[in-house]
């Protein structure tokens, strides 16, 4: 459950993420001594990395209207970046960004499947499973995360 703190530091930050054609994927606020540590974790809606250059200018402004609004009692430190791999695959962008990866699903059944990302629209995905083509509501999704791969070429 996000705190208040979360909530209106979000709020204040949408419009410059969406701005620059991001997403505020989530705001993380944890204390760090006498500071708070303030994770903002920005995401893009294609297949390509995040610019980080984007993501410097954008982390800039951020920062900016965090001091003038100061929604954030005390000092605090700021953190830009963006989701880990270990995200769960919760909407059609994050299965954008998996096409081509492997990826594990576990369904509502509990059944689980492991597959290679082929196609996904905004309410299926296509996954390459042992040379099969096996297509898949996103309601029917559990819990969906990328497999990490280090010998793939």
């Amino acid at each position: 459950m996000s705190s208040q703190s979360e909530i209106r530091v979000a709020e204040l930050i949408t419009p410059i993420v969406e701005g620059e054609e991001l997403y505020l994927d989530s705001v993380k606020l944890t204390p760090a001594g006498k500071r708070t540590r303030v994770v903002i974790a920005l995401d893009a809606d294609s297949d390509e990395a995040l610019d980080l250059d984007k993501v410097a200018a954008v982390s800039r402004v951020i920062s900016e209207k965090l001091d003038e609004e100061d929604p954030i009692s005390g000092a605090y430190v700021l953190e830009v970046t963006s989701p880990g791999v270990d995200r769960p695959l919760t909407l059609a962008r994050h299965w954008r960004r998996a096409k081509g990866r492997l990826v594990s699903v576990r369904l509502h059944d509990e059944s689980e499947i492991k597959g290679r990302v082929l196609e996904n629209g905004d309410t299926t995905v296509t996954l390459d499973v042992n040379t099969d083509t096996l297509e898949i509501p996103l309601d029917d999704i559990a819990r969906a995360t990328v497999e990490i791969e280090f010998n793939r070429k």
